[in-house]
């Protein structure tokens, strides 16, 4: 396999961003009175990203004086949107400025093109300039900027949270100073992905197998998303979420893309316990962003 090299993925970001650039933000924010509460108010938020594209999102601000620090959860693979993450407690909300981001396809954001999942990680994968990831790398990117335009935002402390595309926003695009990200989707993908048969890398395997002959070009496309070649571009401090010893992306296996994070990084492998894990992250972000009680703010099954 030919593959690209360092700079044609360069190129291939640097065109991609830069189209992106080239369609104004315009947000539409409307408040959602059902969603607010007393110590935080909800706003839907609207965005143009490359294409152009409308997205979707969900803005939390605390109620009081600011600026707050904030936590960005750019698009997940997933179909629903969430204000925060299912399992979070509520209160997160009273100390951080949260944006949470529906990219091309998810629901809110799924006109005129609606998401299959599975599906998504393969959709139009065979050509590197039509795969849909193209597009979601530059919502996941428009959403941060989004984000660090609000004066309620502390910008000294801004963590971006969520799976391989925390890092891939944080790297391009100025603005996130810390970073949490479970890697599931562009570590190393063709590699790994005939190694196992869970998904989401089984859509991989799937393609391959309906495609034989369109094996190398996805092998191609892939190359242009893999973590490590992102990785020297992230300056934030970042806590890498691995799986659990023994696993496919645990620890050892992520200890390239940690070697490769230019900022300090924590590796952390899972207990496989939400609870283990959720309490590891909170904690983590509260200390980064000078939260000193978050015990306050933590699901109350999770309190000591």
């Amino acid at each position: 396999m030919i593959e690209p090299t360092p700079a044609a993925v360069r190129e291939y970001w640097q065109e991609t961003l830069g189209a992106l650039a080239h369609y104004p933000a315009r947000p539409e924010i409307e408040l959602l009175p059902l969603r607010s509460t007393t110590f935080a108010t909800l706003f839907g938020v609207r965005l143009t990203s490359l294409g152009p594209y409308r997205l979707f999102g969900y803005l939390s601000i605390p109620t009081g004086a600011g600026p707050f620090p904030a936590i960005y959860y750019p698009p997940k693979y997933q179909s629903v949107l969430e204000i925060i993450p299912q399992g979070t407690a509520n209160l997160q909300r009273s100390r951080y400025v949260t944006f949470a981001l529906a990219g091309r396809g998810q629901r809110n954001a799924d006109t005129p093109y609606a998401a299959m999942f599975p599906g998504l990680l393969t959709e139009g994968i065979d050509r590197a300039a039509s795969y849909v990831f193209r597009g979601i790398v530059a919502d996941s990117v428009r959403g941060l900027e989004f984000l660090l335009t609000r004066a309620e935002v502390d910008p000294a402390r801004v963590v971006v949270a969520g799976n391989d595309l925390a890092l891939i926003a944080a790297a391009s695009t100025a603005g996130a100073t810390h970073v949490v990200t479970t890697p599931a989707l562009f570590y190393k993908t063709a590699e790994l992905a005939p190694k196992t048969q869970a998904y989401p890398l089984e859509e991989i395997n799937d393609y391959v197998r309906t495609y034989p002959a369109r094996a190398e070009a996805v092998r191609r496309t892939l190359a242009h998303y893999d973590l490590v070649s992102f990785a020297p571009r992230v300056a934030a401090a970042t806590l890498l979420m691995a799986g659990a010893p023994g696993t496919l992306l645990d620890g050892a296996a992520l200890q390239p893309l940690a070697a490769a994070l230019r900022g300090p990084v924590t590796v952390y492998e899972s207990r496989q316990s939400l609870y283990k894990d959720g309490l590891y992250a909170e904690q983590w972000m509260a200390a980064q962003c000078d939260i000193a009680d978050v015990e306050s703010i933590l699901p109350e099954h999770w309190r000591g």
